[in-house]
């Protein structure tokens, strides 16, 4: 049946926009980072091979309308973007790994030049897109897990080498007395 004639609008209803704007706030209090893009200019398909890119990364990239997005993101970390909703915008929040979530923005901004990084925020800091490129070159959390690994599995075997040259240098500095007692005997 058609919308109009039952007297409901196609646009959303007030109650509609309170629902996505509640539901917005509490994803945007979970995140551990945002990102702001333009996105005109790139193919619905294109589009949803971003998303499922995303996805892959537990990043969620949608487009939101201004006033909405203004509206979620009172009282979390991300009141600091209040300002930046301008104009058509995509907004992308990571729930995982900020840096990777960066580095596969930056991916697919490469090959979809349409696709452009205006600001992230992290930690409640606005990041510029020189940032966001150092942020995307940083190694993921699986790296850093790995090489503080290798570091502590390291530390035990330095330990025991450094807890047995205490008495290994006491029984050099023994031998040598005893060998300088025969000798002078």
């Amino acid at each position: 049946m058609n919308d109009r004639k039952e007297g409901k609008s196609i646009v959303q209803t007030r109650e509609d926009k309170k629902t996505l704007v509640k539901e917005l706030h509490e994803k945007f209090g979970r995140a551990g980072a945002a990102f702001l893009a333009d996105y005109q200019g790139i193919a619905s398909n294109d589009m949803n091979e971003l998303r499922r890119i995303l996805r892959e990364s537990d990043v969620e990239f949608r487009i939101i309308k201004n006033t909405l997005a203004r509206r979620a993101v009172k009282e979390t970390p991300y009141e600091v973007l209040e300002g930046h909703f301008e104009g058509p915008l995509a907004i992308a929040l990571s729930y995982d790994d900020a840096a990777l979530a960066a580095k596969r923005l930056l991916q697919f901004a490469k090959d979809q030049p349409n696709l452009k990084i205006r600001l992230g925020a992290l930690g409640g800091k606005i990041l510029d897109p020189a940032e966001i490129k150092g942020l995307a070159e940083l190694p993921s959390r699986e790296e850093l897990l790995a090489k503080l690994l290798g570091v502590l599995s390291n530390v035990p075997g330095s330990l025991v080498g450094v807890l047995a040259g205490v008495p290994r240098k006491l029984l050099y500095a023994l031998n040598a007395v005893g060998d300088a007692k025969q000798k002078a005997a």
